[in-house]
């Protein structure tokens, strides 16, 4: 373990200093150009599929009170709309007609990237009996990680000032290109519709069945049919349907599947639910504990990274139908630096 001069104790169990004092990407560090190369060899047919849902998907604020639908609308030219506009209006000469635009977006609307800033915990990494609001790798609210005050209620940042991501931002996930190996868990599947906490044994069951293997530095894709319950109401959500968790989830409470998540190396877990885990998960029965257990243990313990409400289920049917569960997934997120979560605009080569 190499010694960080932010901390001087880390989580148990964690990744922390393991890629260094100053690493970003935690688990991305087993992305390597091996992992690309065995993603590339799943490419048998030539075929593509796009993993991501239309970004004004799922619809409302249904899903995520906090979180808005893009809203499109055209940029501005001379005081005019700059959609549709005829440059002649400048010059007569002229025969370009352009159109120009601009979005204001929820970064984690629809289909999304996590990145390592985007959950972090009170520990005390000091060690000297005074919790702090800290992330992967120790870095530190307020210094690295800016919001507008500390849990004690103080520390405001000031007028004008950035609030953001200075360090683990999306854009460290972004400039170390996401391309290597996916692997289909088809949950949907095995235990269909309706809400469910899916334990390390089931988990293990259904692998074995399936034939499924998961080796360091995968992607690891879990397919619940919850993309197909969104798509289908037709970004009119129905609170009713999605507040009962509709499809399966992993039980983030589950000490057995958080362990296999450290044995096994993998990279990326993601889903075509809202959270990977099931939220909200089971009750806490410790004095303290996390609200999103599994989103704590990935990218704040080991710096995996999680991704959330993509288009799985076109991909799961040809894989599950062709014997397969590999293939190759090309899925940047933006490069915004600063930013905490992206849009994923994911695409599978089989």
């Amino acid at each position: 373990m190499v010694q960080n001069p932010r901390w001087k104790r880390r989580p148990s169990g964690s990744t922390w200093g393991d890629w260094g004092p100053d690493d970003q990407l935690g688990r991305l560090n087993l992305l390597t150009a091996d992992k690309v190369l065995k993603g590339m060899a799943e490419v048998r047919e030539g075929r593509t599929f796009c993993l991501s849902l239309p970004l004004d998907y799922p619809g409302g604020t249904v899903v995520n009170p906090r979180r808005r639908p893009p809203r499109l609308i055209a940029n501005q030219r001379n005081g005019m709309p700059y959609m549709a506009y005829p440059l002649s209006r400048e010059d007569p000469r002229l025969v370009d007609v352009i159109c120009d635009d601009i979005v204001e977006m929820t970064l984690q609307y629809s289909t999304q990237w996590d990145s390592l800033a985007h959950v972090g915990q009170l520990f005390d990494a000091d060690d000297d009996g005074e919790p702090e609001i800290v992330f992967y790798n120790g870095y530190r609210a307020g210094e690295h990680i800016k919001g507008p005050m500390d849990y004690r209620g103080g520390g405001a940042v000031e007028a004008g000032e950035h609030v953001g991501a200075m360090a683990l931002g999306i854009d460290n996930m972004a400039a170390h290109p996401i391309q290597g190996r996916g692997v289909m868990i088809d949950l949907e599947t095995h235990f269909g519709r309706g809400g469910k906490f899916v334990s390390y044994d089931e988990l293990m069951r259904i692998m074995e069945a399936d034939k499924v293997e998961v080796e360091e530095g995968d992607l690891v894709c879990f397919r619940t049919g919850y993309d197909r319950v969104i798509l289908g109401m037709n970004k009119n959500p129905d609170p009713a349907v999605l507040e009962a968790n509709p499809c399966a989830a992993l039980d983030g409470r589950d000490e057995r599947l958080l362990n296999w998540i450290t044995k096994s190396g993998v990279v990326a877990l993601i889903s075509d639910n809202r959270a990977v885990e099931a939220s909200p998960s089971r009750p806490c029965e410790e004095d303290h504990c996390a609200s999103l257990p599994l989103h704590a243990h990935c990218l704040f313990k080991l710096g995996v990274y999680l991704g959330e409400i993509w288009h799985l289920s076109e991909l799961a049917d040809w894989l599950r139908a062709n014997g397969r569960s590999r293939f190759l997934l090309t899925a940047p997120p933006l490069r915004l630096p600063g930013a905490v979560g992206s849009p994923a605009n994911a695409i599978a080569t089989v």
